[in-house]
């Protein structure tokens, strides 16, 4: 993979425009999205039992840091706990692990979440996690600690990648989401995670958060 063509102007975004792009954006959107939040909240307590934020494990973040991420549940409650311990979910289990942590038709989901999931309605509130500091608009997938464990171990020969992935904020969105999404494998989408990292610039940001509109609303690549 060949290296960026000025890696000085990517590390100067990086660690100053970069965070101010992420306040400034997060906010913004949070504002302008309040309603849809708002209507999110009461269709999921409408239709199913439990707390409006997913009660999913932590993520890996940058320098390997642990986080919370906020996302609304688009599953049964305690989804993710469930599809580990419990018996009746063992072969949906093997088959998750099997498709690089993804599942097609998951059972687990509710009507509400299949909508709030196609369109990254349930995405939403990760603009706390930029807020935060923990994530930024634009950047690699948020791992989680078992996946990125037994992919390493699958696809050896993405450790190297990985490494220079965990090296910046994960994104809300990024160049893998604009790419196709859920359909594609964690072999192929570790690079373009590094790809991104590697070419890092206010130029790439904005081109990827021009094409993100039109991916929440069509749902390409949603599971």
């Amino acid at each position: 993979m060949t290296a960026p063509a000025n890696p000085f102007v990517g590390k100067t975004y990086d660690k100053y425009l970069k965070r101010i792009l992420d306040i400034f954006l997060a906010f913004t959107l949070l504002v302008m999205f309040s309603p849809i939040c708002i209507l999110t909240v009461l269709a999921i307590k409408l239709n199913s039992k439990g707390f409006f934020f997913a009660d999913v494990p932590e993520r890996i973040g940058q320098d390997k840091k642990r986080f919370k991420m906020y996302k609304f549940r688009s599953m049964i409650t305690n989804a993710h706990a469930l599809l580990r311990t419990d018996p009746r979910f063992r072969l949906l289990y093997e088959e998750y692990r099997k498709g690089s942590y993804k599942l097609k038709g998951d059972p687990r989901i509710t009507a509400v979440g299949k909508f709030i999931r196609k369109h990254s309605i349930d995405e939403i509130p990760q603009l706390i996690n930029v807020l935060n500091g923990e994530m930024s608009i634009v950047g690699p997938r948020a791992y989680y600690p078992d996946e990125l464990e037994e992919q390493q171990k699958k696809y050896k020969q993405t450790k190297g990648l990985v490494r220079r992935v965990l090296s910046v904020r994960p994104g809300i969105t990024g160049l893998w989401q604009v790419s196709g999404r859920s359909e594609i494998n964690f072999d192929k989408r570790i690079v373009l995670d590094a790809k991104y990292v590697d070419h890092l610039s206010l130029w790439n940001d904005l081109k990827i958060i021009f094409k993100t509109p039109l991916i929440m609303i069509t749902g390409k690549g949603a599971i």
